[in-house]
């Protein structure tokens, strides 16, 4: 692998990272908090994150994304991870420098049980910026919830427990006139009155493999057969709430500001492939690193922090 870590200020060292050469960027920057972040309260091991005004925020995120941008491929995509109560300076310098700006919400933790004076902070935001239209993306999967597994297969035949997928179109849309036809299962003729979703091959090759489920009752409709052991998990949408923060997970913390190896290999693998490179500007105890090299994507790690080097190092000689 083509991987490397580099300690230096990033805005004055982005020129050892080839233009057009990154697929994914990932920024989790400080979070203009004003507050001096530490491993613990007696170690030196962190960052401060103070700033005069909001104006000189926004100027350093501004300067992230300045060097940051001309390192990426025509389809990459840039990730931008900030705090709930932050997101409005990084939104809006993100939309002076890319076309396309996406936020996805991270629900980090399950609650807080410390509340006294405020709603208790449980979402980050991660904004997916790119200029392509349409940026590199694969699809993958988040867990279904237990009310789904539940109350959705509750249906049973030899090949295991369904659920009831349509096979109509809703009388919202408008249907094709080819998928306008009569179908027979069992003897029995079966029409949509708004069309179906399928040719009529291809509905009557799931017939021929008797994933179609047929209904009892005169009247009924047909349903597509939707396996519970043959689904991977519902497509991920821009609500992330089936990763949590490392105080309520197994990671040991071993910087102030570590975010969790399943999220990142989540960001990685659907704005990635094999082979592609990974870029992280502010890199602190080195999780994009991990997340790229478990799933075979090549790396370059940047951080300001010389204390940060050690800590990159051990993380991924263990995991080699």
């Amino acid at each position: 692998m083509n991987s490397k870590i580099i300690i230096g200020n990033f805005l004055k060292c982005s020129n050892e990272v080839e233009k057009g050469s990154v697929q994914v960027i990932y920024i989790d920057p400080p979070f203009n908090t004003q507050r001096r972040h530490r491993l613990t309260p007696v170690d030196d091991l962190g960052f401060d994150d103070t700033w005069d005004s909001d104006q000189d925020y926004e100027y350093f995120i501004g300067r992230l994304l300045e060097e940051s941008k001309p390192l990426l491929k025509e389809d990459g995509t840039l990730f931008f991870h900030i705090s709930a109560a932050e997101m409005l300076i990084p939104h809006t310098v993100l939309k002076r420098h890319f076309k396309h700006v996406q936020p996805i919400f991270w629900k980090k933790s399950r609650s807080k049980n410390n509340i006294k004076n405020k709603p208790g902070a449980t979402i980050d935001v991660i904004f997916r910026a790119s200029d392509c239209a349409k940026p590199l993306f694969n699809v993958v999967y988040q867990p279904l919830d237990q009310y789904y597994l539940e109350h959705s297969y509750t249906n049973k035949d030899d090949v295991g427990y369904y659920a009831l997928g349509h096979l109509t179109t809703d009388r919202t849309r408008k249907s094709k006139p080819e998928r306008m036809y009569t179908i027979e299962v069992d003897g029995r003729e079966f029409t949509a009155e708004n069309g179906w979703r399928l040719s009529k091959e291809d509905l009557e090759k799931l017939i021929a493999e008797g994933r179609v489920h047929v209904p009892k009752k005169k009247g009924g409709n047909l349903y597509r057969k939707l396996y519970r052991h043959e689904n991977p998990g519902k497509p991920v949408t821009d609500l992330w709430d089936d990763i949590h923060s490392l105080g309520q997970g197994g990671e040991k913390r071993e910087y102030p500001t570590q975010k969790p190896i399943k999220l990142m290999e989540r960001i990685i693998a659907m704005s990635s492939n094999e082979g592609d490179t990974i870029l992280d500007p502010v890199a602190g105890s080195g999780t994009t690193g991990i997340a790229a090299a478990n799933l075979n994507r090549n790396y370059i790690l940047i951080d300001q922090n010389p204390d940060t080097l050690e800590i990159m190092k051990k993380r991924l000689d263990k995991k080699n």
